[in-house]
């Protein structure tokens, strides 16, 4: 470990900002959330109610999991943030090992500093060390904040170390992916993919009921989180499951480190036919060549998640069962079928939310294609900026509608079954998914501005979807003034199916989506590439 501090403090110099944003972010995020809930669900008979209907529904099971224990704010919390908390904290742990590593290498920085009297497994080391670091002081810092808002030590230590718990796993799936690959943003893909897998196993487990197979969520870290039941028997021993698992991939990582050379992955980049084919002869070929498959497994992953969300439409309707005072009120509202596009409407919304992740990176391979050196031979021949921007845009654009589509068809086809309607219920759900477009569209043309004008910190646009993700998810709870929330271009999207779709908002999004998009290719028109 020669030179393990070094580069702790090196990574530590690098990142106080980033790391702070992360920290405060999410600290603040947390307590203001607990304290919104105070507000919302200061009273027992609020609380009860919630439990007698959200809390045990197959629907918001699949989205924010169980509520164990409604007698306390905390056990609000843990049900209405802990997931998407998580999550965020997961996310912020992987990004920040694969910033450290693979990153690292493919800028050869790496190699430079591993000239020096630095040991192989030094860089790996620091970057765990780092990640850590950063989930487990946010972890503690919610503990003591929930501590000093009136809440029991014992849940919320809980809370705060199960929330840690989850960046701990990641930080190790990081470490593994950024083994694997060549490239930083495919080490990412690999470490999104397993949280990818890890919500879904969750959601299903969670939405299973007591006769289905609830142990799939035994095999999610966020389903480890839930399991600790912070607030509500606060059960420590299942930490040892995160901590086992995180020493088993930190294990795995240290090995793979010395079985692979720098600036080389285990999973070597496959050779391409000694001839090219014809269709690689146009920007266009070639950006479908760099895009396609992550597009295929974006369209198929949302796809799955629609299938999920669709599958439990059908239970919000027992939230009506047993509770007269709110089965009156949803009557007056238009009846049983109001809730079920209430909650049809809000599973769309955050598959709108996922698909913004999808556009990001579709429009950071422009990026990555500049950093790797591989834009300035393209642009050396008769292909023009424009045409190659153009390209991986109009795969950002149009695999936006393409991956949305795929999420309405899943829900549609699986809610339409059960209500006898599949063909009409594809329609009003693909409808529904794709009313979103031009709000993911915004989010691709703020990835693209940032590209165009200050290319090194084209990573923030992953700070965009987060912003977007509090603003839409968690707005109304903190009570944030309309303005804070119309900054989301997600909050001016009618909440279809079930509200009437106007046009002024869509064609606004995408007017704003084509400003920032001439903003965008003006600014790469002035600056070198690289």
């Amino acid at each position: 470990m020669t030179g393990l501090g070094s580069l702790v403090r090196l990574a530590l110099r690098r990142d106080r900002l980033l790391l702070a944003v992360w920290i405060i972010g999410l600290v603040g995020i947390t307590l203001s959330t607990a304290s919104s809930m105070e507000q919302l669900y200061g009273g027992a008979e609020a609380r009860q109610q919630l439990t007698a209907t959200a809390g045990a529904n197959p629907a918001f099971l699949a989205m924010l999991g169980p509520l164990y224990d409604a007698s306390t704010i905390g056990g609000v919390l843990a049900w209405r943030w802990g997931v998407f908390g998580s999550l965020l904290v997961g996310l912020m742990s992987m990004f920040l090992v694969t910033r450290h590593t693979r990153a690292e290498e493919e800028s050869g920085r790496l190699e430079l500093i591993g000239s020096a009297v630095v040991s192989r497994h030094a860089p790996l080391a620091a970057a765990v060390v780092v990640a850590l670091l950063a989930s487990t002081v946010i972890g503690l810092l919610v503990a003591l904040g929930l501590t000093g808002m009136g809440q029991s030590a014992a849940g919320s230590f809980a809370f705060g170390l199960a929330f840690a718990s989850v960046g701990w796993v990641f930080t190790g799936v990081g470490a593994v992916s950024a083994q694997l690959s060549e490239s930083a943003r495919t080490a990412n893909s690999i470490s999104g993919a397993v949280l990818g897998v890890a919500y879904l196993l969750r959601a299903v487990g969670d939405a299973a009921g007591d006769e289905g197979p609830t142990w799939l969520g035994w095999l999610s870290p966020l389903g480890w989180f839930q399991q600790a039941r912070a607030f509500a028997g606060d059960r420590y021993w299942v930490l040892l499951l995160p901590v086992a698992l995180f020493a088993v991939l930190l294990v795995a990582a240290s090995t793979l480190v010395t079985k692979r050379d720098i600036g080389g992955g285990l999973l070597p980049t496959r050779l391409g036919p000694a001839r090219a084919p014809g269709s690689l002869s146009s920007a266009f070929g070639l950006a479908w060549r760099l895009q396609r498959g992550m597009l295929i497994g974006w369209t198929l992953s949302l796809l799955v998640l629609g299938v999920v969300y669709g599958s439990v439409a059908g239970g919000v309707e027992e939230m009506l069962n047993g509770n007269p005072a709110l089965e009156k009120i949803i009557s007056q509202m238009g009846g049983a079928g109001a809730i079920v596009d209430v909650y049809l409407a809000s599973i769309v919304g955050i598959i709108a939310l996922f698909s913004a992740i999808y556009v990001v990176q579709a429009t950071l391979r422009l990026r990555t294609e500049e950093t790797e050196f591989r834009a300035e031979p393209v642009l050396a021949t008769p292909v023009s900026r424009f045409a190659w921007v153009g390209s991986h845009l109009l795969f950002a654009t149009v695999g936006t509608a393409v991956v949305l589509a795929a999420a309405g068809v899943g829900a549609g086809v699986v809610h339409g079954v059960r209500v006898g309607d599949v063909g009409g219920q594809v329609v009003r759900l693909v409808g529904a998914a794709l009313t979103h477009v031009p709000a993911v569209w915004v989010v691709a043309g703020l990835a693209l501005v940032l590209f165009a004008l200050v290319p090194k910190l084209s990573s923030a646009s992953w700070a965009v979807i987060v912003v977007f993700l509090v603003l839409g998810q968690l707005g109304p709870l903190l009570q944030l003034d309309q303005w804070a929330m119309d900054l989301s271009p997600f909050t001016h999207i009618p909440k279809v199916p079930g509200a009437d779709v106007t046009a002024a908002p869509l064609l606004w999004l995408t007017l704003v989506a084509a400003g920032l998009v001439a903003v965008g290719f003006a600014g790469l028109r002035r600056r070198d590439v690289g």
